[in-house]
């Protein structure tokens, strides 16, 4: 290259270079700017249908679990209003895993909460120490790749929530991995961090026993392109717990702790 050029074009290149720094958002500012503001809540009703779940002495956990999340809708659109609420099934229907994910998804959800009751090796005698209280489930590291390829499907995810078309990201585009990389311990944290809400509610608030914020391959919440836990309400093969979930004082209350648990977690939401 002739000298008398050498110059000027090099201060070009570096003035570009230095333009393009400046337009290019780092990740943890793309977060940001996207938002994870509370819009849409996914309420997941475990089982249903010919899937009954756990059986305790004269209950099942499929019509548990759909009592306790109509009474969460409606508690969330009385005391929450500007959240809205998607569910998975609002009657006794069985709905496949990949559907419940699908629902969430292309609901666009910003928190996916699945309702379930848990169980032990126990049975359902009556016996002195039976295992009790809630436990609350996050997806573990092992599915985490499951959930990067639910949010790869859904590109959408990453704008406005006004866009309804949804295309596949292109996973060769080093910019969309490092995207959905950050995205994919954001929601992990977030659930967690949700998760350790509802376990101060239920314990602190309530009173009530706790197994603790615990991580576990579920499909449902490796699927869902969002924050998502899993609340083990309790143990339907416990006669005391039982009795508890399905009565109206035990269902509201197990409801309100949500309710709290929401407040908070989106309190949170607005200050980082």
């Amino acid at each position: 290259m002739n000298k008398k050029y050498f110059g000027p074009v090099f201060t070009v290149g570096i003035l570009c270079f230095y333009m393009l720094l400046c337009s290019f958002t780092p990740a943890a500012d793309t977060l940001k700017s996207s938002g994870f503001k509370l819009k849409k809540i996914i309420i997941d009703a475990g089982h249903g249908g010919k899937d009954a779940g756990a059986k305790g002495l004269s209950s099942l956990e499929k019509n548990v679990a759909l009592a306790i999340a109509r009474k969460l809708q409606a508690a969330i659109q009385a005391q929450i209003p500007d959240v809205a609420t998607v569910m998975t099934r609002s009657d006794d229907t069985f709905i496949e895993l990949r559907r419940r994910s699908d629902i969430a998804n292309k609901s666009q959800g910003n928190l996916f909460i699945s309702i379930h009751c848990n169980s032990s090796a126990e049975g359902t005698a009556y016996r002195a120490r039976k295992q009790s209280g809630v436990m609350l489930l996050v997806y573990g590291l092992k599915r985490a790749g499951e959930q990067l390829e639910a949010m790869r499907e859904n590109a959408s995810i990453l704008i406005e929530q006004d866009q309804q078309k949804y295309e596949a990201l292109d996973a060769t585009d080093p910019a969309n991995a490092i995207i959905l990389d950050a995205f994919t311990k954001k929601y992990r944290k977030q659930s967690i961090h949700f998760g350790e809400f509802l376990n101060q509610e239920f314990t602190e608030t309530d009173g009530r026993p706790s197994i603790g914020v615990r991580e576990q391959s579920l499909y449902v919440l490796a699927n869902s392109a969002m924050p998502a836990v899993l609340i083990e309400t309790g143990f339907i093969n416990n006669p005391e717990e039982e009795t508890y979930l399905n009565s109206e004082e035990g269902q509201q209350q197990i409801v309100q702790s949500i309710i709290r648990a929401i407040m908070a977690y989106r309190a949170a939401l607005t200050i980082q």
